[in-house]
């Protein structure tokens, strides 16, 4: 209860904006779960769908692996299917290579979209965070100016120590968040990664199929 107390103090002493940091760091934290959600659920989307793609592969089975990628959602499914598209009308690889590259970039803005707002929203949760103090430290200095000279040094030692709760409470709020996007940053990465490494060995399977047909 003690420290339930606290936060409380703590969070009314701060003033005005203390408000606006909340809903910067509510918003933060929506946006980062949902991320989290969102990438962990399509790197599993997409190593069930390389799991089921590559035999058919392996066995040339095109058509298959064409059908079994248009009924997927996942990541990878798109970019193969634009690779197994071209296939049927382009034996080049290069052709092959360009439309699955094409593919990934349709797919990579959808696994970074709203994780750049996490840096952006620590960033805003310290200025706000400032600018409260600042403006407290203005009004503190404001209201020792009209008190009694003796208990001036009071006022404002009380008044510097509440205005700097706004700086505080900004940087409590801002460094999760710098966190979280770099951990999200760094899967979304990963999940970059290993596109493009099925991309090349899709790429490879495909080429050598296509050797060993001419052959």
């Amino acid at each position: 209860m003690d420290i339930y107390s606290s936060v409380v103090e703590f969070f009314q002493a701060g003033g005005l904006f203390m408000y606006p940091i909340v809903v910067v760091l509510a918003l933060g934290l929506a946006i980062a779960i949902e991320r989290w959600i969102y990438l962990t659920a399509a790197r599993a989307t997409n190593q069930r769908i390389w799991k089921q793609v590559m035999p058919l592969l392996m066995e040339g089975k095109y058509s298959q692996a064409i059908s079994l990628t248009e009924k997927s959602r996942a990541a990878l499914s798109r970019i193969l299917r634009y690779g197994l598209d071209r296939a049927d009308a382009a034996r080049r690889r290069d052709d092959v290579e360009v439309a699955m590259e094409e593919g990934l970039m349709e797919t990579v803005p959808r696994l970074e979209k709203r994780t750049h707002y996490l840096a952006t929203f620590a960033n805003i949760a310290t200025l706000l965070g400032l600018l409260g103090t600042i403006i407290g430290l203005i009004q503190a200095f404001t209201a020792v100016a009209n008190a009694n000279p003796a208990d001036k040094a009071d006022m404002l030692s009380a008044s510097i120590s509440v205005a700097m709760n706004t700086t505080a409470f900004g940087l409590m709020a801002a460094i999760p968040l710098l966190l979280v996007y770099t951990v999200l940053q760094t899967k979304t990465t990963e999940l970059v990664d290993s596109l493009e490494m099925a991309s090349v060995k899709f790429l490879n399977i495909l080429t050598e199929k296509h050797s060993g047909a001419s052959a």
